[in-house]
């Protein structure tokens, strides 16, 4: 790797930190640069993402520099014979020693994480063969969830522009399907985020009906509201909340869907950094905050309607446990689902969704409905 990319990929790792996630110090530094090539920006980024992802390896006492270049080593040799790495040595240096304390771990999710991340996309309902004709390079994984291998920078194809699809992880994408909103329906996306899940959520309802998106950062619903324009989506309303028992609206949702702030333990295959800067305090202040958001959000289900919780981490605290203790509130059944990407499996109240099954972020999901519906209590 020549020195100019190097020194720029030292330097964005020097900068990332708990408050600065590598990811984010990454996409600001390479949109400051003058003269990178596309080869040259996806070099960079890889070099970033080896140098956290193989962070347990690596001798700190080098210059950073070598470091970097023995990770994107080490990388390279475990793409090419995944076998000369033992199970002992992933489960020790892949992963900080605290997680199993929290989330029993074991070596295929560590060397599903310890891959290069998959590109997902997720095409507008019923293109997706389409979609992957006019881009190539794509499997057709499900009708409308595509996986990318070629090398185009894809936010700047006409593609793209023309709002035909997004970059939605796999596991992702499988929560909109198992909410399964249909058109005309009220729904409420609780922690909407910067609109990823709402998008596909007002796709699955044809554009009918009406969301409600809130989130407490009024930037991200911006980046939202940007998105939904080049989506060509409209049946959605914006609101900031901050999580406490004053909701956002009076109404009363068909269908309520929060995808909780979370530890990202689940994300770690794509976000690396956040396996060095997560602590145990993380996993159990989120854990109340879950808790929280989701006893304030059960408000808002009309009777016979039905929430759903997702979280992209792993952790106990964070995912079975926050089911376990909602399951006492009165007025709510747990409601069985299923796994859309494998839709033959038994339907259960709670499901998660692993890297080394899907290929995926792992992702936790547990469904509820409210009493008073006449109807069947499954989806």
């Amino acid at each position: 790797m020549e020195n100019k990319l190097l020194t720029l990929a030292a330097t964005i790792i020097q900068r990332s930190s708990r408050q600065h996630s590598a990811d984010s110090v990454l996409r600001s530094h390479l949109k400051a640069q003058r003269g990178l090539s596309q080869i040259q920006s996806a070099m960079v980024s890889r070099a970033v993402f080896a140098y956290f992802r193989w962070f347990g390896w690596l001798d700190q006492g080098q210059l950073l520099h070598d470091q970097i270049e023995h990770a994107l080593q080490l990388a390279r040799k475990f793409s090419e014979n995944p076998g000369e790495f033992s199970d002992g040595d992933l489960m020790t240096f892949a992963v900080p020693r605290w997680l199993r304390d929290v989330f029993e771990t074991n070596p295929a999710w560590v060397r599903a994480i310890q891959s290069e991340p998959r590109i997902w996309l997720r095409a507008r309902p019923g293109q997706g063969g389409a979609l992957a004709d006019k881009l190539g390079d794509c499997k057709v994984c499900e009708p409308d969830i595509l996986e990318y291998c070629g090398n185009k920078d894809l936010f700047r194809t006409a593609e793209f522009h023309a709002g035909e699809f997004e970059l939605q992880d796999i596991s992702s994408q499988s929560v909109g399907l198992i909410c399964d909103p249909k058109a005309g329906q009220t729904v409420w996306d609780v922690c909407a985020g910067e609109g990823g899940k709402t998008l596909h959520l007002s796709d699955l309802m044809q554009n009918k009906g009406l969301i409600w998106a809130s989130d407490r950062a009024e930037w991200r619903l911006k980046i939202l509201k940007r998105r939904a324009a080049r989506a060509g989506i409209f049946n959605y309303r914006t609101k900031l909340w901050n999580g406490g028992s004053r909701l956002p609206t009076k109404t009363l949702f068909d269908k309520v869907l929060l995808d909780a702030p979370c530890t990202g333990i689940g994300t770690w295959q794509r976000n690396p950094h956040a396996r060095w800067t997560t602590t145990p305090d993380d996993v159990h202040e989120l854990a109340e905050l879950q808790t929280r958001l989701l006893n304030n959000a059960a408000a808002a289900v009309k009777p016979g309607g039905k929430l759903f919780y997702s979280a992209c981490t792993l952790a106990g605290a964070e995912t079975s446990a926050v089911a376990e203790a909602f399951n006492q509130q009165s007025g709510f059944e747990p409601l069985p689902i299923s796994n859309p990407l494998v839709p033959e499996t038994m339907a259960s109240p709670e499901i998660f969704l692993l890297p080394q099954q899907f290929g995926g972020n792992g992702m936790f999901v547990a469904a509820w409905t409210r009493a008073g519906d006449q109807q069947t209590k499954t989806l």
